[in-house]
């Protein structure tokens, strides 16, 4: 069975919003066969009339295309590394502006917020994005199962947690460092001079060109000075000709 993905990719953006093509073909091409046989549907054209009329199918089928694997410091080893550039920038600015980008269910800007608060870093920001409405209730929530704070040092987890039904819910002072927004780092436009950037292990699953646009535009929208902390499969080769250089495994500062 052939299925038209040309059509479907033009129908999602046109409907949906979203750049299907930015993606590497064949891994997007395999997530949209999985979640469609899982409607009955057998082509792209029945698929999309049935997105169209379904909303519960349309954000399923979201939610599965977008890439939400996440932890809390993952690899930890880079958040060490990471924390102390933190520290630094803080000595720097007064009011640091962090944006972590496709921040997926929150695992990472509650991350960040606990590493502001053992630090006591208090005038700094967190922006979290995600292109999935799903996840980001999820981040507001700030509510999660014990597998998936595996983790987080007993130490931060006392102190940042409290245990809910064996679940383990994000207490007040880390949430309201956050703001959950959406936004699709394909095709909408940027937050504008921010301190840090965390986009980690996001890109990998774009195609070159939209890839080299994306850090174009973080660079774009750092104040000189500024850190882009990227994921540990991320190398960003010939990072100066995006007007980056790089400073640490993984992270990466704005030529001033």
């Amino acid at each position: 069975m052939t299925l038209n993905f040309d059509f479907f990719n033009q129908w999602v953006e046109q409907k949906l919003g979203v750049q299907l093509e930015d993606y590497k073909e064949r891994q997007m091409q395999r997530r949209i066969g999985n979640i469609m046989q899982t409607t009955g549907v057998t082509t792209l054209e029945a698929y999309a009339k049935l997105l169209e009329k379904d909303s519960q199918a349309r954000q399923n089928f979201l939610s599965h295309i977008t890439i939400n694997v996440t932890e809390f410091y993952r690899n930890k080893e880079l958040f060490d590394a990471f924390e102390k550039h933190i520290l630094r920038k803080s000595q720097e600015v007064n009011a640091m502006k962090i944006w972590s980008a496709a921040c997926s269910i929150g695992s990472e800007p509650y991350t960040l917020a606990m590493i502001l608060n053992n630090n006591n870093i208090h005038q700094a920001k967190i922006i979290a994005t995600d292109i999935d409405e799903n996840c980001l209730a999820r981040g507001r929530e700030g509510l999660y199962k014990a597998n998936e704070i595996k983790n987080i040092p007993a130490p931060d987890l006392k102190k940042h947690f409290t245990i809910i039904d064996e679940n383990y819910q994000a207490q007040s002072h880390l949430k309201q460092r956050i703001q959950f927004k959406k936004h699709d780092l394909l095709v909408d436009s940027y937050e504008k001079k921010c301190d840090v950037i965390v986009c980690r292990n996001v890109t990998i699953y774009f195609k070159n060109e939209a890839r080299d646009a994306v850090y174009q535009k973080f660079s774009d929208v750092l104040v000189p000075g500024g850190i882009l902390f990227t994921g540990a499969t991320e190398t960003i080769n010939f990072s100066e000709r995006f007007g980056l250089e790089k400073i640490d495994s993984f992270i990466y500062q704005k030529i001033e």
